[in-house]
C-alpha cells in the first residue's frame, strides 16, 4: 500500500513506536547496566531525534557523484539529506529510517513541497520554521495530503492543547533531542559566562578561532563538564547510543570532554560561518537570515521548481535498511548512504547489512558512511569475502572528511562496488 508520493504505508498506520529501534540498539541484558543505558536510549529515540540532519549532504553528493541515473537507498533521517540528492535529480530515492517521528518529518516535507503555492511559503514553514502562519498553512495546503499516520502525528496534541504541528510556529530547530541538547550547551555556556553567539559577528576565520580558543576551549576544561560528558546518557541528545559513545572516546584523550572540544573546534573554526549552516544551528539555533550566509541545498530559492517537480522520486519506509534490502531484487541499487548508523551494530547485524547491500548493488556502486571514530569499522568486523568485493577510497575519504562542514564525525567513508 503506497501513497501519492511512494510513501510505502504497509502495516505502519499505528506507528509501533521503539521496537524496531529496541532491535538495532539492544546488546546486553536488560538488567545490566549497559543494558539499562540502551534502553533509556531507545526510550529517547522513540521521539523527534533530529529536527535536521547533521551530515553535510554536499560531501554526500560529492563521494557519490550523484546523477539522473542512480537509484539511491538512504537513511532519511531529518529530511534533509533526501531533498539535497533529490536536487541533483536521481532515477530514485528509497530512504528508510527506524523512528516514526523522522518517518512522519519526511512525509511533511514531501507534502509540503508538493502542495504550498511558493517557495517562499516552503521557507517559511522550513527555514524560517517559527512563523506563526505555519500551523494554520499546514492546515490549508498540507494535512489533507499527508497519509493517515502522518497526520495523527501531526495533529497529536500536548498537555496544553497544541497540536505538535504548532511547533513550527515556535521555532522547530530548538526542538527534538538535539534541539534541547544544543540549548543545554547554550545554558552550560552562560553559566560559565560564555554566550556562544558571540562568535556570530566574527567575520573571518581568524575571528572565529580566536573566540573559540578565548571563549569556548576553556569550557572543556571545568570539572562539572568533564564529570556530566563522562556519563553515556550526556551524548544521547546528539543521537548516540551507548555503543557509539564507546566507539567515539576513542578518538581522543580517553576523555569525552576532549574528544567534543576537537569537533567544536572543527565547527568553529575551520569554515567561514557565511558557507557553513551548520555553525548556524550550533551558535545561533537557527538557519541564517538570508544575506547572512549559505543555507542547505533544498531550501535555496533556485531549486524549488525543480524539487517539486522531481518529488514524486521519493519513497518514504518505516523499516531496518538490512530489511528493506532484503526485499529488493539484485543489482538494483546505485548509491547507498548509511549515515552513522553502522556504528550501532555489532558484527552479526554489520554482516547482515553488508551481504544485502553487496547482493542489491548494481555494478559501480558507491556505499557512503561515517564513524564517530576515524578508522573504518567494516575491516575485521565484516566477512573478507564480503569486503573482498569492495574497494575502499582512503585517501578520497580522509580528504572529503576534512570539508565536511557537520564537523562531528571522526570518519567519513567511501566504499566502491569492484568489477
Amino acid at each position: 500500500m503506497t501513497d501519492l508520493y511512494g510513501t510505502d504505508l504497509s502495516g505502519e498506520l499505528g506507528f509501533r513506536r521503539g521496537r524496531q529501534v529496541a532491535r538495532a540498539v539492544y546488546q546486553n541484558r536488560a538488567f545490566s547496566r549497559e543494558g539499562l543505558s540502551e534502553r533509556l536510549f531507545t526510550l529517547l529515540f522513540s521521539g523527534l531525534v533530529y529536527p535536521q540532519i547533521w551530515e553535510d549532504p554536499e560531501i554526500d553528493m560529492e563521494a557519490m557523484r550523484l546523477d539522473g541515473s542512480h537509484r539511491v537507498v538512504t537513511i532519511a533521517s531529518g529530511g534533509c539529506n533526501v531533498l539535497a540528492y533529490l536536487t541533483r535529480a536521481p532515477q530514485s530515492i528509497d530512504a528508510v529510517d527506524l523512528n516514526t517521528a523522522h518517518i512522519a518529518l519526511n512525509r511533511l516535507k514531501l507534502a509540503a513541497l508538493a502542495n504550498l503555492p511558493s517557495q517562499a511559503d516552503f521557507f517559511r514553514f522550513f527555514g524560517e520554521a517559527d512563523n506563526a502562519h505555519n500551523s494554520a498553512t499546514y492546515d490549508r495546503f498540507i494535512r489533507q495530503r499527508l497519509d493517515p499516520a502522518s497526520r495523527r502525528y501531526w495533529e497529536k496534541r500536548d498537555w496544553r492543547g497544541r497540536r505538535r504541528v504548532e511547533v513550527f510556529d515556535r521555532n522547530f530547530y530548538r526542538t527534538g533531542l538535539l534541539g534541547l541538547f544544543i540549548a543545554a550547551g547554550h545554558r552550560v555556556a552562560r553559566f560559565y559566562g560564555v554566550d556562544p553567539t558571540g562568535i556570530l559577528p566574527e567575520r573571518d576565520l581568524a575571528g572565529q578561532r580566536r573566540f573559540f580558543e578565548e571563549k569556548l576551549a576553556p569550557l572543556f576544561d571545568r570539572p562539572l563538564l568533564k564529570w556530566a560528558t563522562g556519563r553515556k546518557a550526556s551524548l544521547f541528545g546528539l543521537g548516540i547510543p551507548p555503543a557509539q559513545y564507546d566507539s567515539l572516546i576513542t578518538a581522543g584523550d580517553g576523555t569525552m570532554a576532549s574528544v567534543l572540544k576537537a569537533r567544536l573546534e572543527k565547527l568553529a573554526c575551520d569554515f567561514p560561518l557565511s558557507e557553513n549552516y551548520f555553525a548556524w544551528q550550533a551558535f545561533a539555533r537557527r538557519y541564517p537570515h538570508p544575506g547572512e550566509g549559505t543555507l542547505p541545498a533544498y531550501l535555496e530559492a533556485g531549486n524549488f521548481t525543480a524539487l517539486k517537480e522531481k518529488v514524486g522520486r521519493v519513497g518514504i519506509h518505516h523499516a531496518n535498511m538490512t530489511d528493506f534490502l532484503a526485499a529488493k531484487q539484485a543489482g538494483t541499487v546505485d548509491r547507498f548512504v548509511l549515515l552513522d548508523a553502522q556504528d550501532w551494530m555489532s558484527d552479526a547485524q554489520l554482516n547482515a547489512l553488508w551481504t544485502e547491500i553487496t547482493r542489491t548493488a548494481a555494478a559501480g556502486a558507491r556505499v557512503v558512511f561515517r564513524t564517530a571514530a576515524e578508522p573504518s569499522l567494516l575491516p575485521g568486523r565484516v566477512s573478507a569475502a564480503l569486503l573482498d568485493q569492495w574497494d575502499y577510497a582512503e585517501a578520497e575519504s580522509r580528504a572529503l572528511l576534512a570539508r565536511d562542514r557537520s564537523a562531528i564525525y571522526g570518519g567519513f567513508h567511501l566504499y566502491m562496488k569492484k568489477s
